[in-house]
């Protein structure tokens, strides 16, 4: 089965504007599923950047409209004028609800699989934030661990359903959680609001190691958030975690949540991220977005994801060492000397958190993107949460 198949054109004519795109905008160089599918086979010059709706909304809970979503955010991304670089942005069409919700999944999951497969990064336009899982679900044939980040308002799990809860928007984390064969090895849940989050799942991801972030704490300071996006393999917005204010277009939005300049710029650092392979964002609703504010938001997100992407410094700790400056220090209880990597390029730092058991000599760290701070707190002699959480999963 082709890719083609799974997808129906972009209704291109229906979202171009009466005075045209100009060269620079995105309208006029992105390669769009009009007629033709576009070219994903040739190597030299297939894009690096894969566009696709899903036109899905049956596990958006209280949210009926998301289907919608795709076509509101290209009619205002194709206005967007590209940065000082080249694009290779193909629009590959939307994805159409199947017979069964699980048939969606199906989809998603075959068109991320083919697409990471030719180093493709795919951008989804959704539908209901359970599309997340099937995003996860792409990553299952790589035969790698996953690391997750989850922008939301709020823990998408159910806690009294836990393996039985049904595939939703409010429980889809439990299906990734549990799933089997296992591949996460972390999931951050950033800008959560406390008050939306029971006691129980702030426990249980504490329990099982795994990362959160308050939006408050991030209010002010973005870049703490930072570390826990350079981490992830694959990223998802929700957009209600964006203040109602700020983005109307969801009919769960909240009175609280991120700023709309916040949630771009989260979205550049998931861009900037060496090791970011996709990216998704859900719940928009055009039927409360009459303005097209909330559609404007996420097609500038989507725009600072791809400036990112274009002014990646490829600068995780490989080689060459020259590029990195490492420091070294020992805890006040002398039990771990605590490796740290700062790149020369961008500043940014990484900690060395050692595998215990039997690996092979090229795998005897793993590389945990950290924030100076961090550095900050092992030389005075305290454990970093952050290297601890990430030691108790190697073990």
């Amino acid at each position: 089965m082709s890719l083609v198949d799974f997808f129906t054109p972009v209704p291109f004519k229906s979202l171009y504007p009466e005075e045209g795109y100009y060269n620079s905008q995105f309208g006029k160089f992105v390669d769009i599923y009009e007629e033709v599918f576009p070219d994903l086979e040739d190597v030299e010059n297939r894009p690096h950047i894969a566009l696709f709706g899903v036109e899905e909304e049956r596990g958006s809970l209280n949210n009926a409209g998301t289907k919608k979503s795709p076509d509101a955010v290209r009619k205002n991304l194709y206005k967007l004028y590209q940065g000082d670089y080249t694009v290779r942005i193909a629009d590959l069409g939307n994805i159409k609800a199947g017979n069964t919700i699980n048939d969606t999944y199906f989809a998603v999951k075959t068109v991320m699989e083919e697409l990471l497969k030719k180093d493709i990064l795919p951008v989804i336009i959704g539908g209901g934030h359970d599309i997340t899982y099937g995003q996860y679900l792409g990553y299952q044939g790589l035969e790698q661990r996953v690391e997750v980040a989850v922008i939301d308002a709020k823990f998408d799990v159910d806690q009294e359903g836990v393996d039985n809860a049904v595939l939703n928007s409010d429980s889809f984390l439990n299906k990734i959680i549990l799933h089997e064969p296992d591949y996460l090895f972390n999931l951050s849940n950033i800008a959560y609001q406390t008050y939306l989050v029971s006691k129980e799942s702030i426990n249980m991801y504490d329990k099982i190691y795994f990362s959160t972030m308050r939006v408050g704490a991030i209010s002010g300071k973005l870049d703490q958030a930072e570390p826990l996006i350079r981490a992830a393999d694959m990223v998802s917005f929700d957009i209600g975690a964006v203040r109602a204010s700020e983005a109307p277009g969801n009919a769960n939005a909240n009175p609280n949540g991120l700023f709309g300049d916040e949630a771009c710029q989260l979205a550049r650092y998931a861009g900037m991220s060496d090791k970011c392979t996709s990216i998704g964002f859900y719940e928009l609703n055009p039927t409360f977005d009459p303005m097209g504010l909330t559609a404007s938001l996420v097609a500038q997100m989507i725009w600072c994801f791809v400036d990112g992407f274009y002014n990646r410094k490829h600068d995780a700790p490989l080689i060459p060492k020259s590029d990195y400056v490492i420091y070294r220090t020992t805890l006040v209880t002398d039990d771990y000397e605590l490796i740290f990597v700062k790149s020369k390029k961008s500043d940014r730092w990484w900690m060395q958190v050692p595998y215990f058991g039997s690996r092979s000599v090229n795998e005897r760290y793993y590389l945990v993107p950290c924030r100076y701070e961090d550095y900050q707190q092992a030389v005075g002699g305290d454990m970093p949460d952050l290297w601890w959480k990430t030691h108790q999963k190697l073990q």
